[in-house]
């Protein structure tokens, strides 16, 4: 036995087995130290994972309270802007009635000073009562563009985009302003010109007015011009003055409300709404307004349109003739007409001025007012007249198909209102009615008047 293990090669093959066997214990233990080593790193991670969750839960909390504190804020914002929209909406609202509600006695007013001038024989009363004209004058003036800027801020204007004509409308403003001018000393020059544009026919109109009662105003000596021309693709309409100018640093203010400079000497201030009104019908129809200035040389204010086809026009041109064609004061002697007017003042005045032409006037307030009248009289009228907008809805258009339809006539008549919405121009047009918008102004009244007398 002691041979056998003395016995060199089992020796050998001993000692290979045991390194064998320690190799093998080797590596177990060193699996055994890496299995102790990824437990430990497990529950390291595990340990992290939990405070990771934790952190996470926090953060979530933290931001769903962020959240719930934006859609609070959110909500007070948005009941904020509903206020502030009702608000602005009532102050629109209340504004557009309140002016609406002014031009009736402002009409009953000037009709009364115009029945009184063509009383009066004494030049000293006449100046008074010219006076007190133009006073009225300015007053309808705000009263219209606080209206106008009412309607813009409510969204109750809307532009009707379509081609127009420049020639009637630039041979309108020239008979308009063409006295202004010579009053105070000034040449007013408007080019005639063949071409048309694309724009609402009320705003553009207003826009032109404002411009050249602006150039006027504060002309000292010289003139004001206005004429158009093709530029690229577009056509400019200048209105141009021999005025003071405006500073730099004053062309961007002059068009926001109530920014004015000094008036003409002849003439008083305006209210600085005018430039405003400009800008803003502009930027709603989408034509571009640029000033141009220099100091003691004048201002040139350019309004870019769009050009239209004379052709698209057609028709159209016919509705500015009314206001054209020259006045005809022949053939209201003995004119029997029916007044339909719910304003006993408006009423009144207006039936003083008739019966100072030499008209028969019979007043009523409705329709049904208008028909008992007629059932007195015992005849037709030559003519009616009716405010659109009568007592409890009742509308002028109505009581005027009512006459005609109790006369079995087509009677001539006519449509008075201080509502300046195309939507009413548009129902009148719709019954082949004129339309006088209040203020109104004697001399356009006797004018149509006779037109439609004759």
């Amino acid at each position: 036995m002691t041979e056998t293990w003395q016995d060199p090669q089992t020796v050998e093959q001993l000692q290979r087995e045991a390194a064998k066997l320690r190799k093998i214990n080797a590596a177990l233990m060193s699996r055994v130290e890496r299995s102790m080593d990824q437990q430990l790193n497990a529950f390291s991670l595990f340990e992290t994972a939990i405070a990771l969750d934790h952190k996470v839960r926090d953060r979530t909390h933290q931001l769903r309270e962020a959240l719930h504190s934006v859609e609070r804020a959110n909500e007070g914002l948005y009941r904020a802007k509903q206020q502030a929209e009702a608000a602005s909406s009532l102050k629109s609202s209340v504004l557009i009635s309140v002016t609406h509600d002014l031009l009736q006695p402002l009409n009953a007013a000037r009709l009364t000073l115009s029945a009184l001038t063509e009383m009066m024989e004494s030049q000293e009363a006449g100046l008074l009562i010219d006076q007190a004209d133009r006073s009225l004058v300015m007053l309808e003036d705000l009263l219209r563009s606080l209206l106008e800027i009412a309607k813009l801020d409510a969204g109750a204007l809307k532009p009707e985009v379509r081609a127009i004509a420049l020639a009637p409308l630039f041979e309108q403003l020239r008979n308009e302003f063409a006295p202004i001018a010579a009053r105070q000393g000034l040449s007013l020059r408007i080019r005639s010109s063949q071409l048309a544009v694309r724009s609402d026919a009320m705003m553009l109109r207003r826009i032109l007015q404002n411009l050249l009662a602006n150039a006027i105003r504060y002309t000292r000596s010289g003139g004001v011009v206005m004429g158009c021309r093709p530029r690229g693709d577009q056509i400019c309409v200048q209105v141009s003055d021999t005025g003071p100018g405006i500073a730099q640093a004053q062309q961007d203010a002059i068009f926001r409300e109530f920014q004015r400079g000094e008036a003409n000497a002849t003439d008083q201030a305006g209210f600085g709404l005018g430039l405003s009104i400009v800008r803003r019908f502009a930027t709603v129809l989408g034509h571009e307004v640029r000033l141009s200035s220099q100091l003691g040389r004048g201002s040139t204010f350019t309004l870019q349109l769009e050009p239209a086809d004379l052709a698209e026009v057609g028709d159209e041109v016919q509705e500015v003739k009314l206001a054209e064609r020259h006045y005809n004061y022949s053939g209201l002697e003995g004119a029997k007409i029916l007044l339909i007017e719910n304003d006993p003042n408006g009423s009144e005045a207006m039936a003083a001025l008739l019966e100072g032409w030499g008209c028969d006037v019979a007043t009523t307030r409705s329709a049904a007012d208008a028909l008992v009248r007629l059932g007195e009289l015992g005849g037709a009228p030559d003519a009616v007249i009716a405010d659109l907008h009568l007592d409890h809805g009742e509308s002028g258009l109505s009581a005027i198909a009512d006459v005609r339809e109790h006369l079995k006539l087509d009677t001539p008549a006519m449509i008075i209102t201080a509502d300046y919405s195309e939507t009413a121009a548009k129902e009148a047009s719709l019954h082949g009615l004129e339309v006088l918008k209040k203020p109104i102004k004697p001399a356009e009244m006797r004018a149509l008047l006779s037109f439609l007398l004759s």
